[in-house]
């Protein structure tokens, strides 16, 4: 209440309503344009023919691998380095955390642990094996005919940023795997093979340091046993 015999004057206060989010929303969609505009739908049909096109002029190729199961409560890692060569011919050299050696000469695969009393041999077309696709992949590489249904996978955060994630179910495989999940890099190399097989266990392939059409002699995928050891023919499961 004012004092006796002053007088008031009452100011209308209009209340005004300012929506403050407006302008910050469109500073973040302008901002977001240009990105989205840069980044279209992923073509997966065009990045499996790029990679189809790179393996398929390769005549050999050597790399530095790291393998890594997960299943029935246990993981383990291993590591070493991979040589492939057209046609069909692979060597896989375990180094970490022993050593194993992996190896086709496109006919027969041969499995040995140095110091074993025995190796393993079996023909490469009874041969049940995760990697054994890998020794085709040289001039054979169709990722759409191989893989059923393969779509980006854009669940899956790729190992390096900018890297593309696709997966598909593997038509000669169906029975024992669920899905395939590759890491492209975007000069169309296979920098990871996943498998998720149908008992949930998983077998996961890193390349690195992929040294193309570099010359690798034949000697190389060929296995003499040495003295002393027994060659036990059938299927194995390294």
């Amino acid at each position: 209440m004012a004092p006796p015999g002053v007088a008031v004057t009452q100011i209308a206060v209009i209340p005004v309503k300012a929506n403050f989010m407006v302008p910050g929303f469109l500073t973040l969609l302008l901002t977001l344009l240009p990105a989205v505009a840069a980044n279209p739908a992923l073509d997966v049909h065009a990045i499996a023919q790029a990679v189809d096109n790179r393996y398929n002029r390769l005549q050999t190729l050597r790399a530095e691998f790291t393998e890594t199961y997960r299943g029935a409560g246990t993981e383990r890692t291993e590591s070493g380095s991979l040589w492939l060569k057209k046609p069909g011919k692979m060597r896989w050299e375990y180094r970490s955390p022993k050593e194993k050696l992996f190896l086709s000469d496109g006919k027969d695969a041969w499995f040995y642990l140095p110091g074993d009393r025995q190796v393993r041999r079996t023909s490469v077309r009874k041969l049940d094996d995760l990697r054994s696709p890998l020794g085709f992949l040289l001039g054979k590489t169709r990722l759409e005919r191989e893989l059923d249904g393969l779509s980006a996978a854009s669940d899956v955060a790729p190992l390096t940023p900018g890297n593309t994630v696709l997966r598909g179910i593997p038509k000669n495989m169906a029975g024992r795997i669920n899905e395939v999940v590759l890491e492209i890099t975007p000069d169309c190399r296979i920098a990871r093979i996943q498998f998720e097989e149908a008992d949930d266990s998983v077998t996961e392939y890193r390349f690195s340091e992929q040294r193309e059409n570099a010359e690798i002699a034949d000697q190389l995928f060929r296995f003499t046993p040495p003295a002393g050891v027994e060659t036990v023919d059938g299927n194995f499961g390294p």
